[in-house]
């Protein structure tokens, strides 16, 4: 009787042992799964993460482009307001010269007939 409890104990001792070595061996499959998808994961972020960092430089790349056309048009802009406005003040000036020319004339043409 001893020899069949001690039998009995060695299997169920062993089947332990068995179950223990399969939930092991489970165990390792979900880590090594668990280790797959954090890689995968870590991946998919690295790979939009150096997507928006592409994406951000091209929208710098086209802000910087849309900087230098709008200073380009306000150069110009201001070039040709500087123009109008020295075209002007010629224009003016002239007027005013002619004018004092003819006051001029005037009155040298009075001081003369008042001889």
């Amino acid at each position: 009787m001893r020899r069949i409890v001690l039998a009995a104990a060695i299997a169920t001792s062993a089947l332990g042992l068995a179950a223990c070595g399969e939930t092991a061996e489970t165990a390792d499959e979900t880590v090594a799964d668990m280790n797959a998808d954090a890689e995968s994961v870590a991946d998919e972020a690295t790979a939009a993460g150096e997507e928006a960092m592409a994406e951000m430089e091209e929208g710098m790349a086209e802000m910087e482009e849309g900087a230098a056309d709008a200073a380009a048009t306000a150069e110009e802009a201001v070039d040709n307001a500087a123009a109008e406005t020295g075209a002007a003040a010629s224009g003016m000036l002239d007027k005013a010269v002619d004018k004092a020319i003819e006051k001029g004339e005037a009155a040298a043409d009075e001081a003369l007939s008042d001889m």
